[in-house]
This record gives structure tokens, sequence and C-alpha cells, in this order.
């Protein structure tokens, strides 16, 4: 739980269950997936299987391999779904690409690199320095 919040972090595997609409819009399915780390304020979203609905807050690590599908696949589902804030942590390259919901759209702040320090835009009490984030001294 992160201080003096209602909010819980979860790691990887853990599910999320997100609802999405078929082309006309009317018939619901789920679209499963699991950020490398999911926070959720809404404790009636979590459940023994997971989350349902969107987090407040997800967070994936790039690595070869899964980066398109963390840029292109589970950014437009966690858009869609109304996942407030999206970080995208680049760890080669030391940068973390972070996406705030306004309107129903992400918008992308500036990338944060190395020796800055980064505040969740949803969580505001929460903040990182980055050299610790990549292990820098």
């Amino acid at each position: 739980m992160l201080k003096n919040r209602e909010c819980q972090v979860f790691a990887a595997p853990f599910d999320v269950r997100l609802p999405r609409f078929d082309a006309r819009g009317d018939k619901e399915i789920f679209t499963v997936v699991q950020p490398d780390v999911s926070v959720i304020c809404d404790a009636t979203k979590v459940d023994e299987k997971g989350c349902i609905g969107a987090p407040d807050w997800v967070i994936e690590i790039l690595s070869p391999g899964n980066t398109g599908k963390e840029m292109n696949e589970k950014f437009d589902v966690y858009e869609e779904s109304g996942v407030k804030e999206y970080w995208l942590v680049e760890p080669n390259d030391e940068v973390v690409l972070v996406y705030v919901l306004h309107e129903g759209k992400y918008i992308g702040l500036k990338p944060f690199t190395v020796g800055q320090a980064l505040t969740s835009v949803t969580l505001p009490e929460f903040t990182v320095e980055l050299n610790q984030l990549f292990d820098k001294k």
C-alpha cells in the first residue's frame, strides 16, 4: 500500500482484465494483460483472479522482443480502457516515457532521463529519482 493512500501495488504475474467493445460498440469483451507493475486505488477492482477494470497507473519495462507490443498494442488497450497513467521504462537507454490520460487520449510528457526526478501525475506523492531507478551513483 502507498503511504496515506488506499492504493495497492501489484507486480507481474498479475492478471488485469480490461473491458473492450466489439466493432459495433455493443458487446463487451475482455482483454487480459499482465503489466509489470499495476497500481490500483479502487479495492473493489481487485478479486481472487487479479484486477477487473483499469488500474490507475501501469508501468511496463521494455526489453528486446516486447517493445512493439508495449508501445502499440498495450498502449491502445490501456488508453481505451481508461488507465490514467502509463509509464514505459527503457532500461537500455535509461529513459522513462510517461503518458497521461486526458479526455480519453494519452498525452505524452517529455522523456525523463538519469539525473531527473519523476513524479507521478496520478499519485503526486510518489516521486522516484531516476539515478536510483537505473542504479546510478
